[in-house]
């Protein structure tokens, strides 16, 4: 086994062919298969379930993949190391939710590209689930979620508490009247969503359970359709006051309970971290 046995292993995964793995290692099938066969042999167990229209990995051919992964960054990082001794360089790529991608990205952005230039930052947002996930699988380095998370694979680093707010159109009727309408209307991202899974906690305990959704992939759109009296939302108060102030929005406070969310900084726990990760985290220790 080799390192390049392993890097066909995961095109296999990635493409779910052998013939298109192939194609993405510059190589012939005959290879690709003859070398899943080797691996295959070496850990006396199955890596691969074939089938006609597709190969997916086994239970076995999972463990495999969360080794190649950790093979693959720390083969990165000792070439960083040794090709640039103790100089702070690489790639990052961080999530986050659509907030903190608004709110706090240019600001992370600036202040690190000052004090790191040689770290290239790819940030992408998407939902919590889905950012646990990718840095679960190795898709991204480090991820900004909603707490709190219980799961053993991760690191946590608290980075602050925000507060949330209910928002509907100022020149609209108001909250009371809206939620006594039936069915209430209410503007959300898609499920996974904090903020929707909030808002939708807070009127359960209002006894509503009957609503009509609408929903957008932007808080520009959120708050457009809420100021034109689509339906009501529920968005982080440093959104409406820092960006949308000027905007015909009223706001209504929510319970701690409800009302408070906590941001965290998430990676893989028991890894080795690259310096660039160590010198991010370090912004926020």
């Amino acid at each position: 086994m080799n390192t390049n046995d392993l890097k066909i292993f995961e095109a296999v995964e990635a493409t779910g062919s052998f013939t298109k793995a192939a194609k993405a290692m510059f190589t012939v099938q005959s290879n690709v298969t003859a070398r899943i066969k080797s691996l295959e042999e070496e850990f006396g167990a199955p890596l691969f379930l074939r089938s006609s229209r597709k190969v997916e990995l086994t239970p076995e051919g999972h463990i495999l993949m969360k080794y190649c992964k950790q093979i693959g960054l720390l083969i990165e990082e000792a070439k960083v190391n040794i090709q640039h001794g103790s100089k702070v360089i690489g790639n990052l790529k961080i999530g986050c939710i659509e907030t903190t991608m608004a709110l706090k990205v240019p600001e992370t952005l600036r202040h690190f590209e000052e004090k790191y230039p040689d770290v290239e930052l790819e940030f992408s947002s998407a939902m919590r689930s889905a950012l646990i996930d990718r840095v679960l699988n190795y898709e991204l380095d480090a991820a900004f979620v909603s707490g709190p998370i219980n799961n053993s694979g991760l690191d946590q680093l608290s980075i602050r508490e925000e507060q949330l707010v209910l928002i509907s159109a100022a020149e609209g009727p108001s909250l009371k009247h809206l939620l006594a309408k039936e069915p209430l209307k209410i503007v959300v991202f898609g499920e996974g969503c904090i903020f929707r899974a909030r808002l939708e906690a807070w009127l359960s305990s209002k006894g509503i359970v009957h609503y009509k959704s609408t929903v957008l992939n932007s808080i520009e759109g959120i708050i457009n359709f809420v100021e034109a009296g689509v339906g009501i939302s529920l968005l982080p108060e440093e959104v409406i006051t820092s960006y949308y102030a000027g905007r015909k929005i009223s706001k209504h406070g929510l319970n701690r309970e409800l009302g408070t969310m906590n941001t965290l900084l998430i990676s893989r726990k028991n890894e080795t971290r690259s310096a660039a990760l160590s010198a991010f985290m370090g912004m926020y220790q």
